[in-house]
C-alpha cells in the first residue's frame, strides 16, 4: 500500500479503492495512491479554507438546525447545505468531475434533509440535488451567528473557493484529453 493511502483513515482507504474505476483509472495501487494524494490535498484545502472563513468543524448538523454547512465526503466531493429559510434549504452537490458515475454538480433551491448530517453517514435528502451522497468526513459551520442571507453567502463563497481548488487537484490527478 502506498505511503499516502496507508496514512488515511481505513474508511477513506476503502472508499478510494472502490471509486478508482468510476474515476476512469485502472484498479491498481498506483491509482489508489494517486487518488489518496488528491484526497489528502482536498482535506488540507477544506480545513484551511473553512477555518480562514471563520467556520468551525462539527460532528453533526441536525436536519432541523437553522444553520447550514459545507461538508466533505469520503470520495472528496463537496456538499453545500444552506441555512433553513422558510422550511427549506438551498443545497448543492459537487463531485467536481473526477467520477463518471455521479453528476459533476447539481443544485436544488427547495431542498429538505431526510435526516441529520453526521460524520460517517451519507447526507440523505427527502428533496434535494441528489438522493444521497457518500459518507461525510468533515462538516463545517459558520462560527458566528449570521442572518440567513449572510450565512448563505458565506457557505456559497467557501464552496466556490473549495470547488476551484478541488478542480485543480482533479486536473492534476486525471488530466483531461
Amino acid at each position: 500500500m502506498g505511503e499516502i493511502l496507508s496514512g488515511l483513515p481505513a474508511p477513506i482507504q476503502t472508499h478510494i479503492k472502490s471509486i478508482a474505476r468510476s474515476a476512469g483509472l485502472p484498479d491498481s495501487e498506483e491509482s489508489y495512491e494517486k487518488l489518496a494524494q488528491g484526497w489528502a490535498e482536498k482535506l488540507r484545502l477544506f480545513e484551511e479554507k473553512t477555518a480562514a472563513e471563520g467556520m468551525v468543524e462539527v460532528e453533526q448538523l441536525g436536519k432541523d438546525d437553522a444553520k447550514g454547512c459545507v461538508a466533505l465526503t469520503y470520495s472528496g466531493s463537496l456538499v453545500l447545505i444552506g441555512p433553513l429559510d422558510d422550511g427549506v434549504r438551498k443545497c448543492v452537490y459537487n463531485s467536481i468531475g473526477i467520477r463518471k458515475d455521479v453528476p459533476d454538480s447539481v443544485a436544488k433551491e427547495d431542498s429538505l434533509l431526510a435526516s441529520d448530517v453526521a460524520q460517517g453517514q451519507p447526507v440523505e435528502f427527502a428533496e434535494g440535488p441528489v438522493k444521497s451522497t457518500s459518507a461525510i468526513y468533515k462538516i463545517a459551520v459558520a462560527q458566528e451567528a449570521l442572518t440567513v442571507v449572510q450565512e448563505q453567502e458565506k457557505i456559497s463563497e467557501v464552496t466556490v473557493i473549495l470547488t476551484e481548488g478541488f478542480v485543480d487537484v482533479n486536473k492534476a490527478l486525471v488530466p483531461v484529453g
